[in-house]
Formats: C-alpha cells, sequence, structure tokens
C-alpha cells in the first residue's frame, strides 16, 4: 500500500518549525502564512526529487503540494485573518 500523501507531513513539520522561529524574530507576524507557503514550495519541489513516494511528479503540483503544505502549519483561519488585517 502506498500512502504518498503521508510524504508530505515532514513539509507541515519543517513549515511549522520555521514558523515558530520567525514568531520569534522582530519580523511582523503577518508575514508567517506567506514565509510557511513559500517555504513550503521550496519544499515540495525538493521533496520531488528527495522522497521515493512524493505525490507529484512534475514542479507545478510540487510547488502546489509543498505550499499546501505549508499553509496547513499555520492554518488557513490565520491566512484569512492576516489578509483582513490589512
Amino acid at each position: 500500500m502506498d500512502l504518498g500523501f503521508t510524504s508530505v507531513a515532514a513539509i507541515t513539520v519543517i513549515c511549522y518549525l520555521v514558523a515558530e522561529i520567525v514568531k520569534d524574530t522582530r519580523l511582523d507576524k503577518k508575514w508567517i502564512p506567506a514565509i510557511c507557503g513559500m517555504m513550503g514550495a521550496v519544499l515540495g519541489i525538493a521533496g520531488m526529487h528527495l522522497m521515493p513516494a512524493f505525490p507529484a511528479s512534475d514542479y507545478l503540483n510540487a510547488a502546489a503540494v509543498g505550499i499546501v503544505s505549508g499553509f496547513a502549519a499555520t492554518g488557513v483561519h490565520q491566512a484569512l485573518k492576516q489578509m483582513d488585517n490589512k
């Protein structure tokens, strides 16, 4: 049984760690969802090459999987909350 989608949990965990680190800096917290999304995209593309069961085989889908995993680290609620606080 191949559960390739479980390999993206690593991306979510890494993005969560990055978000926790960013919280301890002077950077405005409104940037955390964007940072996690971009970090997820980079890790998704890396994961396509490094993880044998990664659920994407092209760059665009790998980036999309990574972005979704990155946003999962911060939560959709927080992303929407930050967009409303312009």
